[in-house]
């Protein structure tokens, strides 16, 4: 599952690719869709039968690879979010084409605000912008605002805390994309009060996956 892409078709400008269960069709507006982002649709799928019952909530979904290929391992339903309507239009496509678009919302939104004060996810994944804007330079192919994560790399991840804090359900999981163990420990400072890292999983040295709760209440 996590084999570099296999692009399999390419006309005008754009392409799709075998992304687990799911093919998904983006072209040069997007970010690529990368194979370690599947590490969120594997341990989502995984922890999914623990949960609570509901919808998995996915933050700047971009072409939708990883709350697609969740959903359809789990049932359950999908809201998707993203700021770019590119991205947003690549997501409905793809959800039409995974056969679940009956089940999948997507919402072309900045992240402030996007969930209302009674929505509750027992599922929230997330893949931000996360490197420093003096990196972005780095990767000319790539959209910048798909990878630009401001001064300190932090600025979305902020965002996507902040959503997780007001809409993640008791019992529920987050699951955030960062730049591997090297920002683990800014991650841990930016976290509010009552969330926790619980666990972190490595796809290589620049590539991780941290696994969000609520902190456990201390008991009197």
């Amino acid at each position: 599952m996590f084999g570099s892409p296999r692009v399999l078709t390419a006309m005008t400008f754009t392409s799709t690719v075998e992304m687990g269960t799911c093919t998904i069709a983006f072209d040069e507006r997007v970010l690529t869709p990368r194979p370690w982002t599947l590490m969120q649709s594997v341990w989502a799928a995984e922890l999914s039968p623990d949960l609570p019952d509901g919808p998995i909530l996915e933050l700047c979904a971009g072409a939708g690879q990883i709350g697609l290929v969740a959903a359809v391992a789990t049932g359950r339903p999908l809201v998707q979010v993203d700021i770019d309507p590119a991205a947003c239009e690549f997501a409905r496509m793809n959800a039409a084409h995974a056969g679940i678009a009956e089940r999948v919302v997507v919402r072309c939104e900045p992240l402030e605000g996007v969930t209302t004060s009674n929505e509750r996810y027992p599922l929230i994944l997330a893949d931000p912008p996360y490197l420093p804007s003096e990196q972005v330079r780095q990767w000319p192919n790539d959209p910048t605002r798909a990878i630009d994560g401001g001064p300190d790399g932090l600025e979305l991840i902020r965002g996507c805390l902040a959503v997780k804090q007001s809409a993640l359900a008791a019992g529920g999981i987050g699951l955030l994309q960062i730049a591997g163990s090297g920002q683990v420990d800014q991650l841990i400072a930016e976290l509010p009060d009552d969330l926790a890292v619980r666990e972190v999983r490595q796809f290589d040295s620049v590539r991780a996956v941290a696994l969000i709760g609520h902190r456990p209440r201390a008991r009197r």
